[in-house]
């Protein structure tokens, strides 16, 4: 016996219960939507995103390529968001709707393909500049480059700090006069810096949040970092790289201070350091009598 040609029915919807999921699934995803909108809005007051405002030029820059990406991702959620509520509470409410199977849109493929081909493009384009001002050596301030403030070594799990003596030219080899601190990184503020990144052991991250400025230390290299910090007072210097098991404490401080402070901090710490325990006058003394 052949079956019954039966002609294709709708499904039947028995009570208001498919009624009911459906439009649960849209407002799920609608109320969802609105939180992100609104999470996006109050965020940068928050300072979710950032520890506050940057305080280096070039950490403004990248704030602003930030953003950008922001605003391109934004609109697209809200764009694909609103299609996706769209269809959920034209299509999804219990109305008998047939499904058409086919084989797609050349040319829709096409469209979605090629826009976010060029958004990225544009994107990898417009951050040029400064990425090359952050990464490229040529670029760098030149008398800042030839005079290093210091240097810093990550090991587990600090911050090794070596200056110059007051006056002269930070080595790459230490020298019997060179300043040693720990943790605490002192920087002139209003100018562009230059300190030499090394790593003793493993790998770690030299990172400092308010001025958006982060590099790995890379066992066996010298690497030149610049920056410059526009407001006096003391920052965050952390390691952004899980180095081992007390990588949670390995954290610093970076200390920005006018020119004629940072000078006198250096020679404040020369004498600390070569200081002999010997009063200067008893010292004196002694010789005379001699």
């Amino acid at each position: 016996m052949k079956p019954a040609n039966r002609k294709w029915q709708h499904p039947k919807i028995e009570g208001d219960g498919s009624i009911v999921v459906n439009r649960f699934w849209f407002f799920f995803f609608l109320t969802a939507g609105i939180a992100a909108v609104v999470s996006f809005a109050v965020s940068p007051a928050m300072n979710w995103w950032f520890p506050g405002p940057s305080l280096s030029p070039l950490g403004r820059q990248i704030d602003d390529l930030f953003y950008l990406i922001l605003v391109i991702t934004g609109v697209t959620f809200i764009g694909v968001m609103g299609v996706l509520c769209y269809i959920l509470w034209t299509f999804g409410a219990g109305r008998q709707v047939r499904g058409i199977f086919t084989h797609g849109s050349h040319t829709l493929e096409v469209v979605w393909s090629i826009v976010p081909a060029g958004i990225l493009l544009f994107i990898a384009l417009y951050q040029l500049d400064v990425w090359a001002r952050y990464r490229v050596k040529s670029l760098f301030d030149q008398d800042a480059l030839a005079r290093p403030v210091a240097e810093v070594t990550a090991r587990q799990f600090e911050w090794r700090i070596r200056y110059p003596a007051p006056g002269k030219v930070l080595k790459d080899t230490p020298q019997p006069d060179d300043l040693y601190t720990v943790n605490d990184l002192h920087v002139p503020v209003g100018k562009p810096v230059v300190i030499k990144l090394r790593s003793e052991d493993v790998l770690h991250s030299f990172y400092l949040p308010h001025l958006r400025v982060k590099q790995d230390a890379v066992p066996g290299l010298i690497i030149p970092v610049w920056f410059q910090c526009d407001k006096v007072g003391q920052n965050e210097l952390v390691c952004a790289e899980l180095c081992g098991w007390g990588h949670y404490k390995m954290r610093g401080q970076l200390t920005a201070q006018r020119n004629e402070d940072f000078g006198a901090y250096l020679q404040e710490l020369s004498n600390s350091q070569f200081d002999d325990g010997v009063p200067v006058a008893k010292a004196e003394s002694s010789k005379s009598e001699e």
